[in-house]
């Protein structure tokens, strides 16, 4: 290149500067010598760079319109003209300020704003189109320098982590092994399984937790009842007592408190075991809720009935772990139902959480349970995380069927916002005698409780245990060998039937002419308070409970009639003295919905009631508590024959499910039942409550239509007759011989008339 040759301005990019043989030349032409150092010159170079870097400023701040204006033309290009230099002006201070103030109101003024500023200024009104763009473009280039740093930033955030995750998985280790584990090899239900079963250890931890709070708590202990220390003779015909008594264990009426199992006390789980209960309880839950979404090949659907019947192999591959191998001598039930029941998700639970309402909502299903002890009451303030250990039986109303003896560990969670679970698990290497007997063990059974709208949820029950029948008699061997009479069929029936009631209890919005001989809603409420808990004392006193001993008045075979008494000291719900209970089962050809609409029926009483002497039996008021026109609370007035002695009332409550029936009553003081009406507290009144238990004798009669159980079927029968008679009201008393026989005349008798009367009308 020629000495002195510039460059055009065009060819130059802006704002740099060109080294030549001559020195620097900038874009505006300015030629900067470069000093020749050896001859001694001083160094210009911070000179040179501190003048382009001022020159740079003045053209980013004041460059005008002039490049267009008067810049190179076109014929410039070819490199024989030399181009005009370019001229830049500098703007004033005063002149950049009011720029500035405009620009932070109005960053794109339009024409006629630039020519107002450009005149008050003293510019050209291209002068301030460029200067605004020249602006927005330095602030453009501000907020892009920002948002740079800020993700620059970020990036080394998220670089370091991606360096700590690797250098984790690095050195992750097996968790069965201890080795290194070689992620990059798993397969993905592999991995699914991992991450499972880290989750499971994660609630496992979460719970040992909780429970290390009450490991040195301690442990509930119960000495022996004092009913083990009253001598028992076929005289005293095993006499006890309820009424008030300490809390050491529940009577045959179902109050739940104490730890006695049998004659044997019980103790909850030592400090060592509690880690394995929660384990235990943990790996249930799991199980449950996957025995209750499964389908085939797990569970398969009977071809008669539709309902569902667990695969055993299938269940020992899907489930290799579970509480160990089946005992000898026990035989396996299992069994599957869903229904949607009239109670919302969150009181479902705190019922079957709650052990008081528990044996409640199921009086004929379960008896005397008791909460041993608890390891936790939940988070949140509800049961979502709760567990605790627990002892019941579940009975049959029949004395021909021993009741199942459980002590297990109830475990509750909560899955999602609409889903809870709720498990039992038998911890049958844990019972305070160790030397005992499995009769019966549960595997892991329970509900699965999803919330639906209206106050309604769906539950999907499982019942799977394994159990000893060798002692059932042999008229209801059918029924419990199906699985039904201690199935999932008529753990679902019961609940919905109970769920229909409370609901009942519960109403208020009664139409004043649906009120009858009760005149306010709270008479309504009492009256239904005084029902059930009649309905509870009969059931938990008509079982073969291993509270009490049933003595054997007859040798005929099924319709022996079975009786027991107990003691009544100071209880205001039983009246005092010697009470006998008698009992006894029989089969009837005739299908259950005839047995229990006749012996509901008040028209058709004094066909069997051989206490209402032949009097005509009026229906005074009625009370519906349930879809099922047969679900209601009677109250009964009987007109005897002879107008000299007063009228009784008497207080009955029928009821019917899928699962089976009752008609229960008592007899009422006239001047108790007045207090009750107005709404008074029904716990003082004394009961002493008899009836039926009506069950199918095979799954075939269980069958159901919209109106409770099928009558269109072909099967029989399961009856069971129980009274409840006062024979002395001195309770230190001696129990006269003649006063059994008169009892048991007084069932023979009861028995007779009704299966010449059902005869009769089912030939």
């Amino acid at each position: 290149m020629p000495a002195g040759f510039i460059i055009p301005a065009r060819h130059v990019p802006p704002l740099m500067a060109r080294h030549t043989k001559a020195g620097y030349t900038t874009s505006s032409g300015l030629s900067l010598a470069q000093p020749n150092m050896a001859e001694g010159q001083f160094d210009m170079s911070q000179t040179a760079d501190s003048e382009i870097a001022k020159i740079r400023e003045e053209e980013f701040e004041s460059k005008s319109g002039s490049d267009n204006v008067e810049g190179a033309s076109g014929e410039d290009q070819d490199g024989e003209r030399r181009p005009r230099k370019k001229r830049y002006h500098r703007h004033t201070q005063h002149q950049i300020q009011e720029m500035e103030m405009f620009f932070k109101e109005c960053p794109h003024p339009d024409d006629k704003q630039r020519k107002e500023l450009s005149r008050e200024l003293g510019l050209e009104p291209l002068q301030v189109k460029f200067w605004f763009q020249n602006k927005r473009t330095q602030m453009k280039t501000q907020h892009e320098r920002h948002e740079n740093t800020q993700l620059r930033s970020e990036n080394e955030k998220l670089r370091s982590e991606n360096m700590r995750y690797r250098e984790a998985l690095n050195n992750a280790s097996c968790p069965n092994c201890g080795g290194p584990a070689a992620l990059g090899e798993m397969s993905f239900d592999e991995q699914q399984l991992r991450m499972e079963n880290a989750r499971l250890r994660e609630e496992i931890d979460r719970i040992s937790g909780i429970a290390a709070k009450y490991v040195g708590k301690p442990l509930l202990s119960f000495g022996p009842s004092p009913l083990s220390s009253i001598p028992r003779s076929n005289l005293d015909l095993a006499v006890g007592s309820y009424g008030v008594q300490p809390n050491i264990g529940p009577d045959i009426y179902g109050s739940s408190s104490g730890g006695e199992i049998g004659n044997r006390s019980l103790v909850g789980p030592t400090e060592g075991e509690k880690p394995m209960v929660v384990e235990l309880a943990v790996a249930a839950m799991e199980e449950l809720v996957r025995m209750a979404q499964l389908g085939e090949p797990l569970w398969t659907s009977h071809p008669e009935d539709s309902t569902d019947i667990l695969n055993e192999d299938e269940y020992i591959r899907t489930f290799p772990r579970g509480i160990g191998p089946r005992p000898y001598g026990l035989k396996a039930e299992a069994s599957r139902e869903t229904a949607v029941v009239i109670m919302n998700a969150i009181n479902l639970v705190e019922t079957l959480m709650d052990v008081n309402q528990w044996s409640s909502m199921f009086p004929g299903i379960v008896s005397r349970p008791f909460t041993v002890d608890v390891f936790s009451t939940g988070v949140a303030g509800n049961y979502n995380g709760a567990l605790q250990v627990m002892h019941a039986e579940f009975q049959v109303p029949s004395p021909l069927v021993p009741t199942r003896e459980i002590y297990f560990v109830r475990y509750c969670k909560q899955h999602s916002d609409s889903i809870w679970a709720v498990v039992d698990v038998s911890l049958d290497s844990l019972r305070g005698n160790s030397s005992s007997v499995i009769r019966c063990r549960r595997r892991p059974s329970g509900c699965l409780i999803q919330e639906m709208p209206n106050s309604y949820s769906k539950v999907t029950w499982v019942e799977h245990v394994e159990a000893d029948d060798r002692a059932v008699h042999h008229i209801y061997r059918q029924l419990v060998n199906s699985g039904m009479a201690f199935g999932a069929k008529r753990w679902i029936a019961t609940l919905q039937r109970q769920c229909e009631r409370l609901a009942s209890v519960l109403a208020s919005n009664i139409p004043a002419r649906d009120l009858g001989v009760i005149p306010s809603p709270e008479g309504r409420k009492s009256i239904l308070k005084l029902a059930e808990r009649m309905v509870t004392s009969f059931c938990a006193g008509v079982s073969a409970s291993t509270a009490h001993t049933w003595t054997t008045l007859s040798g005929s075979g099924a319709e022996d009639v079975r009786v027991m008494t107990r003691k009544s000291i100071d209880d205001p719900g039983r009246p005092p003295g010697i009470i006998l209970s008698a009992a006894t089962s029989l089969w009837l050809p005739v299908p259950p919905k005839k047995v229990f609409d006749f012996l509901r029926d008040e028209n058709s009483r004094n066909e069997w009631d051989i206490l209402s002497n032949g009097g005509l039996v009026q229906e005074v008021d009625h009370i519906a508590n349930g879809q099922d026109p047969g679900n209601c609370v009677s109250l009964l007035r009987v007109n005897t024959v002879n107008s000299n002695q007063s009228n009784m009332l008497i207080l009955q409550e029928s009821c019917t499910d899928a699962s089976g029936s009752f008609v229960i009553y008592a007899p009422v003081d006239i001047v108790a039942m007045n207090v009750v009406l107005s709404g008074g507290d029904p716990d003082y009144v004394a009961l002493l409550p008899s009836g039926f238990a009506i069950l199918p004798d095979s799954p075939k009669c269980m069958a159901v239509t919209n109106s409770g159980i099928n009558d269109l079927g072909t099967g029989g029968s399961l009856l069971t007759v129980a009274f409840q008679i006062l024979v002395d009201s001195v309770p230190t008393a001696k129990l006269s011989l003649g006063s059994v026989a008169t009892v048991n005349s007084l069932i023979s008798c009861t028995v007779d008339r009704i299966k010449a009367a059902v005869m009769r009308e089912n030939p």
